[in-house]
């Protein structure tokens, strides 16, 4: 079982930065892919990027490409969402998900979800 959290959410101006954690509990973190989803009101959930389990390999949504990093520390059982020159349309409650399995972003059924964390982008 792991149960993930995410922190780091707030409320920046447009052009400013914010780096999301989503930290998971179990000794198993690193055999998980990780991948941050958003959503914003009245729109689907959207993927942003994921991270492979060992960090090596990453892929972003074509709408952050540039602008957002993922990372991990599977030391820390953590990956992070860095988010640079932020935009009024990334705001969204971001989400954290494990999938086991071979790194892709067509992931049909994830393993475990985060209860996700808010970020609010002024103009």
């Amino acid at each position: 079982q792991v149960q993930l959290v995410e922190s780091g959410g707030g409320l920046v101006q447009a052009g400013g930065s914010l780096r999301l954690s989503c930290a998971a509990s179990g000794r198993t973190f690193s055999n998980y892919n990780m991948h941050w989803f958003r959503q914003a009101p009245g729109k689907e959930r959207e993927f942003v990027g994921a991270v492979s389990w060992s960090g090596r390999f990453t892929d972003y949504a074509d709408s952050v490409k540039g602008r957002f990093t993922i990372s991990r520390d599977n030391a820390k059982n953590t990956v992070y969402l860095q988010m640079n020159s932020l935009k009024p349309e990334d705001t969204a409650v971001y989400y954290c998900a494990a999938a086991g399995g071979v790194f892709t972003t067509r992931v049909a059924v994830y393993d475990y979800w985060g209860q996700g964390t808010q970020v609010t982008v002024s103009s």
